[in-house]
This record gives C-alpha cells, sequence and structure tokens, in this order.
C-alpha cells in the first residue's frame, strides 16, 4: 500500500504500481516460455541420437486407448502365432539308425603307360588281362603308314541305333571279313578285298599275341569331337572270352576302362574300378581273357585340339548262333559257343 497526500499523487502511485505489476507477470512469462523450449529442444536432441523405429513417439491411437505403443519390444512367446516350442509335445521321436549299406568310396583311377602285361581283375568268370606294347612300330613306319590308310581306306559314317531311335556314329569306319558284323543294330557287310598294308599288319600283330584274327574294324576319329561310348565287344559272333587287338595310328587318344558293376548294383558305375590307357602313335593293346565280361571300355569326346587318329581293331568272327538275331549279346544266347 502507497501513502499519498494528493489525489494526484495517489493516481501517480497507481500507474506505477500497474507498471511494476505487468512487468513481472511478462517477466515471469516469458521465464516459463524459455523453460518450456528448451525442454522440447533438449528432448529432440537426446531423440535424435537414438537410432531404430523405436524412437518414434506414440501413436495417437495407443496413447487415447492406453494401449502399448508400436514400438515397444513384444514378446514372440505370448503373443498370437507363438513361436515358443517350449511348451509343446511332439508323437515323433528321433533315433538313429545305422545305414541299411556300407558307406564307400569311389576307387582311384588307375593309370597305364609303361609296356607290360596287367591282370585288372579276377572274378569267377576269370581273369581279365591287357597287354600294352608302346612303340610296336617305330615312328618313321607309323607316319607312312597312317597317311597311306588315311587316304586309301573306304572310310564312311554309319547310322547306329540307341533305344530304337537312330543317330550317326560320331567317327567314320569300315570293315574287312569274310563274315558280316552286327553290333548296335548295324550290319557292315562282308568284304574280303583287304588293302595290302592290312595284311602285313594283320600278320605281324598275329605273330606279336600268337592269335589268328579272320576280320578287322577300321575305326577313324577325325578330330577330338569323334569317339565311341562305353561299351563291350561281346556279341555272340566273337565267341567266348575273345582277344582284341587294337592298333594305333595318328594323334594320342586315352582308352578308357571301367569295370562292370555287381549285379545288385545294375548300372551303378559310381564306385567302380577305372582306367586309363593313353594309346600313342604305333601302339598295339591287347584285351584278353574276361576283360569283355568285366570290363566296358570307350573313347571319350576331347575339348580341346585333337588330331585324326586312325585304330585299327583285329578280332575273329564266327557265324550266329541259330535262333537268334545277329548282334545278340553272346550273355543272352540259350548255348555259348
Amino acid at each position: 500500500m502507497f501513502l499519498c497526500d494528493t489525489p494526484q499523487s495517489w493516481l501517480s502511485n497507481t500507474g506505477l504500481f500497474r507498471f511494476r505489476y505487468n512487468y513481472l507477470f511478462f517477466h515471469h512469462f516469458l521465464l516459463q516460455a524459455t523453460a518450456s523450449r528448451s525442454d522440447v529442444m533438449s528432448d529432440k536432441r537426446q531423440r535424435a541420437r537414438v537410432q531404430g523405429s523405436w524412437a518414434k513417439q506414440p501413436s495417437k491411437h495407443s496413447v487415447q486407448t492406453g494401449g502399448a505403443p508400436n514400438n515397444q519390444p513384444k514378446d514372440i512367446n505370448t503373443a498370437s502365432g507363438s513361436w515358443s516350442f517350449n511348451n509343446q509335445k511332439t508323437s515323433t521321436s528321433f533315433e538313429f539308425h545305422q545305414p541299411t549299406k556300407p558307406v564307400r568310396d569311389v576307387p582311384p583311377e588307375r593309370i597305364i603307360e609303361q609296356a607290360g602285361d596287367y591282370d585288372i581283375s579276377h572274378e569267377p568268370s576269370g581273369i581279365s588281362r591287357l597287354r600294352l606294347r608302346p612303340g610296336f612300330l617305330c615312328s618313321e613306319e607309323a607316319d607312312w603308314m597312317f597317311s597311306k590308310l588315311l587316304a586309301e581306306l573306304p572310310w564312311s559314317q554309319k547310322t547306329n541305333y540307341r533305344q530304337g531311335e537312330a543317330y550317326e556314329e560320331p567317327r567314320l569306319t569300315c570293315w574287312y571279313g569274310e563274315l558280316p558284323y552286327t553290333y548296335a543294330r548295324s550290319t557292315m557287310t562282308a568284304n574280303t578285298q583287304w588293302h595290302p598294308l592290312l595284311v602285313t599288319l594283320r600278320e605281324a600283330v598275329e605273330r606279336a599275341s600268337g592269335c589268328s584274327f579272320n576280320s578287322l574294324l577300321c575305326n577313324l576319329y577325325r578330330d577330338g569331337h569323334d569317339s565311341i561310348g562305353w561299351h563291350s565287344d561281346d556279341e555272340a559272333s566273337l565267341g567266348p572270352k575273345p582277344t582284341i587287338a587294337s592298333l594305333s595310328l595318328g594323334d594320342t587318344r586315352v582308352f578308357s576302362l571301367r569295370k562292370q558293376p555287381p549285379t545288385e548294383d545294375s548300372d551303378e558305375y559310381t564306385y567302380t574300378e577305372r582306367i586309363r590307357v593313353p594309346l600313342s602313335h604305333g601302339t598295339l593293346l591287347l584285351m584278353e581273357g574276361a576283360t569283355q565280361d568285366d570290363w566296358q571300355h570307350q573313347v571319350a569326346k576331347e575339348y580341346h585340339d585333337r588330331g585324326p587318329r586312325i585304330n585299327l581293331t583285329f578280332r575273329t568272327i564266327h557265324p550266329e548262333p541259330e535262333g537268334h538275331r545277329p548282334g545278340t549279346k553272346i550273355r543272352f544266347t540259350a548255348k555259348q559257343l
């Protein structure tokens, strides 16, 4: 309360009072606004430092309903569609059982390169044997013989059959012999007009092997893409346990063999023994004994440059057994020769 002597002084004091009151009120309001703004900015800076969607402000819906904000972590064991397996029981029990078949390793591939006689297997059917003679023909002889045969033999491409479908053999062939020869439903007619050089080579092979041959199948592999697939020379017309003599001229190709699988494995060749024999210019290879019964052989395609190669396979052909179509495998004949 202010003391004053005159109305004018009272009015003057009243104006001063109002001024002071307004000043204090405005100052108090300004302090509150500044503090509120400082708190808001501090809160924004704090939330800006936090990474992750859970730093968002709660939605209006959660505030109004009192529900938990979407950014709150959920308990997957109590949420709808729980992934917890703590309280679940299964009706199936898991037990370890020993494998019904023994675990087998794939045998390493064997490579035969050196001259020698090799017994590659012993089975109830007999001994399978390879005789390898690199350099059977010297390089000079092999060179001119290769060029002459390449130019003068009647090479042609034959049609073969697989599962009833015809296909062109990926090589050229020609046949010499008093009897025809049928394999894979393709028949090569008899041809007694032997090239003189082939007669000379047949005699040399007969002396080296101790066998006599009346027929010859010639194969020309023009490049690395020409080939012959897995097969055995086991037609009934070849007789039981035939000896096949193979003479190579030209570029080197790999002659591969794989053992026939046991009866219970049928056509499973994964775990069978395998052999690779590189056949170089002038090399003689003999397959004897049970080789055609227990092994298959092939000359596979190669995907790098290869020159032409001639392969002369000398063999003995017998008349086809009565009651069987030409080319029948010997295992299917009622009585083996």
